[in-house]
């Protein structure tokens, strides 16, 4: 028996509109009937190495810090945190941890998640 990660879920209050941000964000298609109450990216693909994202509406709104989060990584952290900030996140921390550096965003509902440098890109 086996188990794989089969996507990563974000409760939220409009689907469709948190799966355009992380779309854009992740420089990838929002899948075709999005809505309001469910959104994909990749969900349908047949490769089973891409990562599949789901945004799911809930009647409760965010309450308290993420207890896990994604961690996405560039080689140019300035640029893109400022490409992502211009599509609707919130900075709200750099932080740089011996040769780590990240940055800390919110998305447009408030989910944090970090941007971090490549190790070559660092200063």
């Amino acid at each position: 028996m086996t188990i794989r990660l089969h996507a990563l879920t974000f409760d939220c209050a409009n689907a469709a509109e948190l799966g355009e941000f992380w779309a854009q964000a992740l420089v990838r298609e929002l899948d075709p009937g999005a809505g309001k109450e469910f959104a994909s990216i990749g969900l349908h693909d047949s490769d089973r190495s891409a990562q599949r994202w789901c945004f799911a509406q809930v009647p409760e709104g965010k309450s308290a810090k993420n207890r896990m989060h994604p961690d996405l990584i560039t080689a140019d952290l300035e640029a893109e945190v400022e490409r992502l900030v211009g599509l609707g996140a919130t900075w709200q921390a750099d932080i740089k941890l011996g040769s780590m550096r990240w940055t800390t965003l919110q998305d447009p509902e408030g989910n944090e998640f970090d941007v971090i440098a490549e190790a070559e890109s660092q200063s």
